[in-house]
């Protein structure tokens, strides 16, 4: 038998071997507290500051400490465009005895774990004592916190190259994650005002002791979820990693993601999808809470994601073997206008209301897990023009569109606010604009379908004839 015999043997072997299901399992259970764990640092940590944080302090000097700590979110979160891709570097750098993943599963996990309840108890208790200090230190555990959190994130999804080359497995995978993923985030979303309620012991008021004991629960949840992947997953070597050249250095990272144009292409098309989807998700609290004035009714915008992902997640495999996927970024968007439509004429008609969030969530899974699949399937491309193979850096494209879309939309809103033009009518156009500008970036410029990338997927010989006339096509 030829070495080249030997070599496809093995890649055959390691495309096709069958999923091992505790291994999914555990894989599946790391973004369950991961999407809980950024819920509260995202969408919830805003409404803890404007409610609570500065409870202690003159209502005055409260309202300025609101501007300046929320303007200090969007800064650190801008600054992450370049932070990113120097962690997927670090990342894509490593190696251990545990692999090039889990470490950072099992560091990120834990520190991110105990920097967060600091910053839920305004580092406890310094915010009352020292509102300077306190500005200053929070700037300080925020960005490191927001730093180990990146680290666990962009390693849990960049993991997923490392544990299949197959692209219908990483579906599978990918499917997984997002499915517990949006068990986690949006089951958050039912459990945040029950648990800050109860534990507040002031009748129906949510106050510091409610949110501590919330910030507890998501900690714990995020740590041990972590431990799940660290001790439940392993990565395997597959041919096509062993061929890989050296990472390089962080220049040579971003040089890397510049010259993948097909995940340029799949990232630009991603953050007016994330924008929308992080705004209209930032402002139901305060329609719910202001404009409705039914806040019994808000678990429902958790229950209603979480039954629409469960269906989702379940069909995106199925679905992904009959369809392309540049339809169903088509299909998607399409039900997502139709659902924005609703938002902005019957925002206050519940029935229409439920409906419409319906709408909005039941595509949001599919697009989500087709991106997620295009980027990992877009790191054999980019390995195929730069012999590089950057896993986590590529990977962690997602997660600093996630975080970019979170810092353009922070808004602390109350009563006031309901009475301005952009909680009346106004309130989800800006999102549709950009739904329906996102389409048409995946039909015209994304051309790395199923079938392009099993052939690129196919390489062995990164000098082959047959890989030069893939590259063509796309160059």
């Amino acid at each position: 038998m030829t070495a080249s015999t030997e070599s496809s043997t093995q890649s055959h072997h390691d495309e096709k071997e069958a999923i091992a299901p505790a291994r999914l399992v555990a894989y599946a259970l790391g973004n369950f507290g991961q999407s809980a764990f950024y819920n509260a640092l995202s969408t919830y940590f805003v409404v803890y500051v404007t409610n609570s944080l500065f409870s202690g302090v003159d209502k005055a000097v409260a309202g300025k400490l609101i501007g300046i700590i929320t303007s200090l979110i969007v800064i650190i979160r801008i600054a992450e465009i370049f932070v990113d891709p120097l962690l997927g570097n670090l990342v894509d750098n490593t190696t251990t005895k545990l692999g090039r993943f889990r470490p950072w599963q099992l560091i990120g996990g834990l520190v991110s774990a105990v920097l967060i309840v600091m910053v839920y108890t305004g580092l406890f208790g310094l915010v009352n004592v020292n509102t300077t200090l306190f500005i200053v230190l929070f700037v300080v555990v925020f960005v490191v916190l927001d730093v180990f959190y990146s680290l666990r994130d962009i390693s849990y999804w960049g993991m997923i190259p490392s544990i299949s080359s197959d692209s219908h497995q990483r579906g599978i995978y990918t499917a997984a994650g997002t499915f517990t993923g949006s068990l986690g985030y949006n089951g958050l979303t039912i459990a945040v005002m029950p648990i800050v309620t109860f534990f507040s012991f002031d009748a129906g008021q949510q106050n510091q002791n409610g949110w501590t004991a919330f910030i507890i629960i998501v900690a714990l949840l995020g740590a041990l979820t972590a431990l799940s992947v660290v001790f439940g997953v392993k990565e395997k070597q597959s041919t096509l990693r062993t061929k890989a050249q050296e990472n390089g250095n962080p220049i040579e990272a971003f040089r890397a993601l510049i010259h993948n144009d097909q995940l340029m292409w799949t990232a630009l098309s991603y953050v007016f999808y994330a924008v929308a989807n992080v705004a209209t998700g930032g402002v139901m609290v305060y329609l719910f809470k202001y404009v409705i004035g039914r806040m019994d009714l808000f678990p429902v915008t958790g229950v209603i994601p979480i039954a629409c992902g469960l269906i989702m997640s379940v069909l995106f495999p199925v679905i992904t073997r009959w369809v392309p996927r540049r339809y169903l970024f088509l299909i998607g968007m399409s039900v997502m206008v139709v659902a924005y439509l609703l938002l902005i004429v019957a925002s206050t008609n519940i029935p229409l209301l439920l409906v419409a969030l319906v709408l909005f969530y039941l595509p949001q899974t599919q697009i989500q897990m087709t991106v997620i699949v295009c980027l990992e399937d877009s790191i054999e491309y980019g390995q195929l023009k730069t012999g590089k193979r950057n896993e986590a850096v590529t990977l962690s494209v997602r997660p600093m569109l996630d975080k970019i879309a979170g810092g353009s939309y922070l808004h602390a809103a109350d009563e006031r606010d309901v009475e301005l033009p952009w909680f009346q009518g106004g309130l989800f156009q800006v999102r549709l604009y950009a739904v329906l500008v996102r389409p048409v970036v995946p039909v015209r410029f994304h051309q790395l379908g199923e079938r392009e990338k099993a052939v690129v997927t196919s390489l062995r010989d990164p000098y082959a004839e047959i890989g030069v006339g893939v590259l063509a096509v796309y160059v």
